[in-house]
């Protein structure tokens, strides 16, 4: 009772009101009354604040209308909740103005119902959680060569265009975000964001290069998640995640990537030149609360983004929205595009299973995962001349020496400590270090790996204690999805990822180790060599889709039910991506302490895009974000570098992995291709009232939910979702025939397309006009015409290509299910 008193009357107030209605939660609630992205006036004294949906016109959200019907409706949202609530008996946590007129607020569910029942309100839906979801790829891009020289060069690259990331914040002493060796940079008139200043160094967050830092962590401290100890109660990153992404999309060109002593080659992002704004709204083991991820995303929009990052995504499928499309992260974001953002997010790790992917809406640019062209190998020779393949970057034993094999098992001090599970090497105090000097240490790879409280870090550190001259880690039996990445140590190490190439070595140690008649090693005999795994190794099947990348269908709903419209949009290198880390980062146990992580997942291929969308940004500042977005999805490549067809990685039985056909389901439209999408001949362009029209014609949805959402009745209608102008075509349900429409924008000079169509045999698909000429800035429409021929079960896939009299190549995938009337 002694800590309730010494709080104050306010604390037995918040306590009493938790007795008297049960336990509190997050709710989001979205009022009547319309955002300032979308306020048109009708209110007095406050004139519109939205401008006109087909003007290039932005809002200026620093404008005296602006912050004052900003201002209006905030204390709408305070007045709401005192005239329901005493007084400590609830906690706002925030209010959304500029995209949807809201608030998040800390409350029991009894006084969620007394909410959801008052006038003026429109949903009161419970907060859900979020999770996270490079040296080499400028190269393997073509950007050094094909792309930065039109911009001037990578010191040009991306010049004034600002990415918001909302992630885990940012380590901003990072040479790859230093200003020292850049030309100065200037202010950015159109951005105001603002910086916070570090609570411990009372540093500023800012350079020039960032322009701005802050955090959003509300909801993750009213949910008792929040650990200002680990977690940093500033912009400060955490976790290396946020410093990571931010690094591939606009990181400093030509940063050395050093770790153990060895170089590893230099990191550059995409658009090197371009400005950072981080809005930290994850944190370290929770992931984050929709509540501060739409906070974080409705200031970076207010703060004047050009592209928002975002390497988050839902732990699954709204539960408490019927839709996909419709809950209040997906329509915080449909603001964002209306207010001239672009918004690339990605799918998803849920691969290489169907209907993963976990972002859903057609104004999002969703991106897949491949693995780009470089390999990490490695090899462990032994003493009976067998060569096990394996991965590990580092470097190799000396010379052409072998040296002793010795099991951790067998040189344990004291057989008490088996309760450690020594055999993963994880504590060199309860191994003899006179027997392990000089040998290799050989080591078993347990569960403890896969669930992070091992890491081959410390197994290194082990070996490296003990005086070992290297170690092997083997996966004597491995769960299916586990993911083996190569982590670089200073000391020679292998890790054997085959289970029947371990239990090879495994064989050939026990019969080369003499045991005394209670299992005690008499003398250890099995000898062997470790390879030098430093350099990789350029492949020609790349890319690849990468087995842990999200796939389609995507899904309407959470009965997961098909949606007529392609997800993921596109592919982008996510795979092994060397990158800027947080020393203080430790979201990976391998790179504690270190400032270069190479990390894999969608994360690290969505920033790759955000910063391709910079560059095509920059070279044409009036783009919608349909259109910059349609320039990336077109020009896209379905080849590999050997002009082979793309392959997935997929599941063979229970854990191998094998190659198989990629689809649009795996990939999208295709893999990223920046120089041609700085060129892509022709777009399809949408905006705000496509998108309406796209919910209002999608089955299943409510009108009335759409208008909560997006404050405009459904008075336009596509007549079929899959005639909202994507550059895809998608009919998850296909009876008889079906006519698409799509309309064309020429960016380029006069040009005479054809226009051609392919498809698989169950389905016929034709085209309508053969041809069209298009001047510069004129739009045509065109048919495509689907009939189905036969029932399959399953999805037939094929494309539209218009070829261009000058060259340009402009190509949409077509996926359809066929079904008899």
């Amino acid at each position: 009772m002694r800590n309730i008193v010494s709080t104050g009357p306010l604390m037995v107030l918040v306590l009493f009101s938790v007795l008297l209605f049960g336990k509190a939660e997050i709710y989001i609630v979205t009022l009547e009354g319309e955002p300032v992205v979308s306020y048109k006036g009708g209110i007095e004294g406050f004139e519109a604040t939205a401008v006109e949906h087909d003007s290039d016109e932005k809002i200026d959200m620093t404008s005296e209308l602006v912050l004052s019907y900003a201002h209006h409706l905030e204390k709408r949202h305070d007045m709401l909740l005192a005239m329901l609530f005493d007084e400590g008996t609830y906690k706002k946590l925030y209010s959304y103005r500029h995209l949807i007129n809201g608030f998040a607020v800390h409350i029991s569910p009894e006084q969620a119902e007394i909410l959801g029942r008052a006038p003026g309100v429109k949903s009161v839906e419970r907060d859900w959680k979020v999770r996270k979801l490079t040296t080499h790829t400028p190269q393997f891009l073509g950007l050094p060569t094909g792309v930065w020289p039109t911009g001037g060069g990578f010191d040009r690259a991306g010049e004034d265009i600002v990415i918001g990331f909302v992630d885990s914040g940012i380590y901003p002493h990072h040479p790859s975000f230093a200003t020292h060796n850049t030309d100065p940079y200037g202010p950015v008139p159109k951005y105001r964001g603002k910086c916070e200043v570090d609570p411990d160094t009372k540093r500023d967050f800012c350079n020039g290069k960032i322009v701005g830092a802050q955090h959003f962590a509300e909801a993750a401290k009213a949910a008792g998640a929040f650990n200002p100890d680990i977690d940093f109660d500033s912009p400060l990153d955490g976790d290396g995640h946020g410093s990571h992404t931010a690094a591939i999309a606009a990181g400093n060109n030509g940063v050395p990537v050093r770790l153990c002593g060895i170089e590893f080659g230099k990191a550059s992002g995409m658009a090197p030149r371009a400005r950072i704004a981080v809005y930290k709204a994850l944190y370290r083991i929770f992931g984050g609360f929709v509540a501060d991820v739409v906070a974080a995303i409705d200031q970076a929009v207010h703060d004047g983004v050009d592209i928002l990052n975002l390497s988050v995504g839902p732990n699954s499928p709204p539960a408490t929205t019927k839709t996909t499309f419709l809950n209040p992260f997906d329509a915080t974001l449909l603001s964002a595009v209306k207010a001239g953002v672009f918004v690339v997010q990605a799918a998803g790790n849920g691969g290489p299973f169907p209907k993963t992917v976990l972002s859903y809406s057609p104004w999002i640019a969703s991106v897949a995962a491949a693995v780009d062209d470089r390999r990490y190998k490695n090899h462990l020779t032994l003493g009976n001349g067998n060569i096990l393949a394996g991965i590990g970057l580092s470097p190799a034993t000396h010379g052409n020496k072998t040296f002793t094999l010795v099991a951790a098992n067998d040189v344990l001090l004291d057989s008490s400590v088996a309760k450690y599970s020594p055999s993963d090497c994880q504590r060199p105090e309860v191994l003899n270090k006179n027997l392990v000097e000089g040998n290799i240490l050989l080591c078993g790879y347990s569960f403890n790996f896969v669930v992070g409280t091992a890491s081959i870090k410390r197994v290194s550190d082990t070996a490296k204690a003990l005086g070992a001259v290297g170690f092997v880690l083997a996966v004597e039996n491995a769960s299916p999805g586990t993911k083996f990445d190569p982590v670089p140590v200073s000391t020679p190490g292998i890790l054997i990822t085959d289970v029947s190439k371990s239990m090879e070595l495994i064989d050939y140690y026990n019969v080369s180790t003499p045991r005394d008649w209670t299992g005690r090693v008499k003398s250890f005999k099995a000898v062997g060599s470790i390879g030098e795994g430093l350099k990789p190794i350029l492949h020609k099947s790349a890319p690849q889709v990468a087995l842990f990348s999200a796939r389609g269908p995507n899904i309407k709903d959470y009965s997961f039910r098909d949606a007529d419209l392609l997800k993921p949009d596109i592919l982008a290198p996510g795979s092994l991506i060397w990158a800027a880390w947080a020393p203080n980062g430790t979201d990976e146990p391998n790179y504690v302490g270190e400032g270069f992580a190479m990390i894999s997942g969608t994360s690290m291929a969505t920033p790759h895009i955000a910063g391709i969308a910079a560059l095509v940004k920059q070279k044409n500042p009036h783009w919608s974000p349909a259109a910059i977005k349609s320039a990336l999805m077109t020009t896209s490549t379905t080849l590999d570098r050997a002009e082979r067809p793309l392959q997935a990685q997929q599941y063979s039985g229970s854990e191998t992995m094998s190659l198989v056909p990629a689809t649009p389901f795996d990939y999208g439209s295709g893999h990223v291709n920046p120089r041609a999408a700085l060129d892509p001949g022709l777009i399809f362009d949408a905006g705000y009232e496509d998108y309406l029209g796209f919910l209002c014609t999608t089955p299943g949805i409510d009108a009335l939910e759409i208008k909560n959402y997006t404050h405009t009745p459904c008075n336009y209608t596509l007549g079929h979702p899959s005639n909202l102008n994507t550059p895809s075509v998608t009919i998850s349900h296909l009876v008889g025939t079906q006519t698409v429409t799509r309309t064309v924008t020429n960016v380029a000079e006069e040009e005479t397309y054809t226009i051609t169509a392919r498809m698989a045999p169950a389905v016929a698909i034709e085209t309508s006009p053969p041809a069209m000429t298009l001047k510069p800035g004129m739009s045509r429409k065109f048919s495509v015409t689907l009939t189905a021929r036969s029932v399959t079960g399953t999805y037939s896939f094929g494309e539209v290509l218009l070829k261009g009299s000058r060259g340009h190549k402009v190509r949409i995938p077509v996926v359809a299910m066929s079904y008899y009337k």
